[in-house]
């Protein structure tokens, strides 16, 4: 049975930065192509930046090119999101999960998310 915990989340005010870790048990980090969702209040859940399993590609929405990063460390089986320069827009609770479909489907139940408050 895989298992996501995510962690990391808080309040931050915006142009600060956040580490969002994500820590998987049942599927292998280095196996799978991995992507961070958030779901914002009032909005469906959306794909915000993917790793593929062999690190050569990647995909981040427009909306946080140039502020978010991904990574993975194969050895702890926890993939990462580094949030820099944030905005009030991105407030959200932030999934991870390994992804079924590049760049979006993703393949397993969700963990309880971390959520992210950015003020203004």
């Amino acid at each position: 049975q895989v298992q996501l915990v995510e962690s990391g989340g808080g309040l931050v005010q915006a142009g600060g930065s956040l580490r969002l870790s994500c820590a998987a048990s049942g599927r292998s980090v280095s196996s799978y192509d991995w992507g961070w969702f958030r779901q914002a209040p009032g909005k469906e859940r959306e794909i915000v930046v993917a790793i593929s399993w062999s690190r050569v590609r990647t995909y981040y929405a427009d909306s946080v090119k140039g502020r978010f990063t991904i990574s993975r460390d194969n050895a702890k089986n926890t993939v990462y999101l580094q949030m820099n320069i944030l905005k009030a827009e991105h407030t959200a609770v932030y999934y991870c999960n390994a992804l079924r479909t590049w760049p979006r489907i993703a393949m397993d139940a969700w963990g309880q998310g971390t959520l992210v408050t950015v003020s203004s």
